[in-house]
């Protein structure tokens, strides 16, 4: 297990003996979870010391903001909703970018003015009280988002439950196509009444936050936009966001509902032999992995403070899809990293290493400017790994065990072939 290898790698270090020695004791589980907690506190820490971190770190250049890791974690959220789908049942989704939009117009819908005809209010806090429109509590408007979307990835996934392989991932492009070509069009000019904005999308959108009361009696910030630390606010409510992501992530994983989407994945055919309700465990799949990308949806809305059609474009479905291939297929952890790495690229880490090449390798006189060549950075990255490391960055033991065992003779086959060498009038000698 993790626990037990990391204890005796640092009893092995030197000078450690002594603290090898007490590592030794300690229970795989508890070991196992210490690297995890020492991240999540090197993360929750992490808006107090990234203005002193170094700058002009070769390729790096500098580490992320603390805006830009909002909209990093963001992705890396929606990565591990979609490693449920993908990673965990097998089923190729081409078009998870639209529960991406379910879930950001979801909250357009429920926490902002765009339905100036009524004046709803629920639990609303800062100025909203007295605009026009559906003004709920946003914190609840964000399980609303993912039960909506849980029910928008049930009705999508509904189509494609019989569906394998190239067909599957047809159909779920075609979804993916076509809810943000609706939202385009769903404007007073296309439906008869403005359901999202069109092209100009909604906004804006409530902020999160804890109200006048809460702020009068514990400080709390009555909206996370009007605080003075409004990046850092809305850091840390994604990074709960996220774990709380990745801890269910784990516990569906080890579930009997995780066994059978991994069963499921194995060998179809085999587990519905076996007694799997193969309808109802992919519909699971669809439903569970759409709410969590219907939370994170929703979360960058008011992040943006608005919900626009630019941001749900099919090349996010791919983006997303990379992620968990080039974290490895099922592996939880592998995805995380892959997400972070990626998600860092896009927003800012191909600026950043084309700024630092421009001022310390290239001529001044030929500046290149790396972020045009962004998708065909990806794609080597995917082939790259596809050649050399198919498993991933951070493999799924059993994921890995399949691919290895894929690429040669099972015991069985192996048995089966001899068996009929051995059968051969010339003995096999011509095979």
């Amino acid at each position: 297990m993790a626990g037990g290898r990391l204890r005796r790698e640092i009893g092995r270090l030197p000078g450690l003996e002594v603290v090898g020695r007490y590592w030794r004791r300690l229970p795989d589980r508890v070991a196992g979870a210490v690297p995890v907690l020492v991240l999540v506190v090197l993360a929750v820490t992490y808006p107090w010391y990234v203005e002193s971190l170094p700058t002009n770190v070769p390729l790096i250049n500098t580490f992320p903001s603390i805006h830009s890791s909002v909209t990093i974690l963001v992705f890396v959220t929606m990565a591990v909703g979609l490693n449920i789908v993908v990673g965990y049942a097998g089923l190729l989704d081409l078009g998870y970018v639209a529960f991406y939009a379910i879930g950001a117009y979801t909250a357009g819908w429920f926490a902002s003015g765009q339905f100036e005809q009524v004046n709803i209010h629920f639990g609303s806090i800062g100025p909203t009280g007295k605009l026009a429109g559906i003004h709920i509590s946003i914190w609840l408007v964000f399980l609303i988002a993912g039960v909506t979307t849980a029910i928008g990835g049930i009705l999508i996934g509904l189509p494609t439950l019989r569906l394998r392989g190239d067909y599957l991932a047809i159909v779920t492009l075609g979804f993916g196509e076509i809810i943000p070509q609706a939202v385009r069009n769903a404007d007073k000019q296309g439906v008869g009444f403005n359901l999202t904005g069109g092209t100009f999308g909604i906004q804006p959108i409530d902020s999160p936050g804890f109200g006048q009361h809460l702020h009068d009696a514990l400080g709390l910030p009555v909206t996370y936009q009007q605080s003075l630390h409004a990046d850092r606010l809305f850091f840390w409510t994604v990074l709960v966001v996220l774990l709380v992501t990745i801890f269910c992530s784990l516990r569906l994983r080890d579930s009997r509902l995780g066994r059978a989407w991994i069963a499921i994945r194995e060998d179809e055919t085999a587990a519905g032999a076996m007694g799997v309700p193969l309808m109802r465990t992919k519909t699971w799949a669809y439903a569970i992995g759409a709410f969590f990308g219907g939370i994170a949806g929703a979360y960058i809305a008011t992040f943006n403070a608005g919900a626009f059609p630019t941001q749900f474009d099919f090349n996010i479905s791919v983006f997303l899809l990379c992620m968990v291939i080039l974290g490895g297929m099922g592996s939880l952890w592998g995805v995380v990293v892959a997400g972070i790495i990626l998600a860092w690229l896009n927003v800012e880490g191909l600026a950043n290493i084309g700024a630092w090449l421009n001022n310390n390798i290239l001529p001044s006189d030929h500046p290149i400017e790396v972020p045009k060549y962004s998708f065909g950075i990806y794609g080597t990255l995917i082939v790259l790994m596809m050649l050399f490391r198919p498993t991933g960055l951070i493999p799924e033991r059993r994921r890995k065990r399949e691919i290895e065992e894929g690429a040669g003779r099972g015991p069985i086959d192996q048995a089966l072939y001899e068996s009929r060498r051995a059968d051969e009038p010339d003995g096999g000698a011509k095979g």
